[in-house]
C-alpha cells in the first residue's frame, strides 16, 4: 500500500500554455494603475484602475467596480459596472449594472440598463458599426466672459484635436 510502488509520478517543468490572442484573451488594469494616454487592443480588457486617454477595443472592454474611465472608447461590446465618462462607441451591446456611473454620449446598437445605475448620457441606439460612426475630431470653444446685450459673445477656439486611431 504504501511501500514499493514502482510507478513514479513525473511532474512537468513547463509553463502552462498561454492562449493565442485570436482567442479570447484578457487585458487587464488592476486596481491601483493610473495609465494616461491611447491603449489599441485586438483582444478583451478589463479596467479596474484608472485611464483616462482613448482605449480602441476589437473586443469586450469590462469596466470593473472600481474602475475610472475617462475619455473615449470604441469597442465591439461593453459591460460597465464603474464609473465612465466621455464618448463610448459600442458596435454590439453596451451593459450598464446597478453600480455604475456613467455620463457622456453613448452609441450602442443594443443597450441593456440594470436598476440603480447611474446613466445621464446622450445615447444614440440602433446604431450599427457605431465605431464607424465615432466622430473624428472634437472642438472645444471658450465663451468670452462678461458678454451683455451691447457686447456680443466671443468665441475662441481653444483646441482642436484629431482622433489618433484615424491617422
Amino acid at each position: 500500500m504504501f511501500g514499493n510502488n514502482t510507478k513514479k509520478d513525473v511532474k512537468s517543468n513547463t509553463l502552462p500554455s498561454m492562449p493565442s490572442p485570436s482567442g479570447h484573451s484578457l487585458n487587464s488594469v488592476v486596481e491601483g494603475t493610473i495609465i494616461e494616454g491611447d491603449i489599441r487592443t485586438e483582444s478583451d480588457i478589463r479596467i479596474d484602475g484608472n485611464l483616462s486617454g482613448t482605449l480602441n477595443c476589437k473586443g469586450r472592454v469590462i469596466i470593473g467596480p472600481k474602475g475610472v474611465v475617462e475619455g473615449d472608447i470604441r469597442c465591439e461590446n461593453a459591460l460597465i459596472e464603474g464609473s465612465f465618462h466621455g464618448l463610448l462607441s459600442c458596435n454590439d451591446t453596451l451593459t450598464v449594472n446597478e453600480t455604475a456611473r456613467i455620463t457622456g454620449d453613448i452609441n450602442t446598437d443594443k443597450l441593456v440598463v440594470h436598476s440603480g445605475a447611474t446613466f445621464n448620457v446622450n445615447c444614440n441606439m440602433g446604431v450599427k458599426n457605431a465605431t464607424k460612426n465615432h466622430p473624428e475630431k472634437k472642438q472645444e470653444i471658450k465663451l468670452t466672459p462678461g458678454a451683455t446685450d451691447k457686447k456680443p459673445v466671443k468665441e475662441e477656439i481653444i483646441s482642436f484635436v484629431e482622433d489618433p486611431i484615424k491617422k
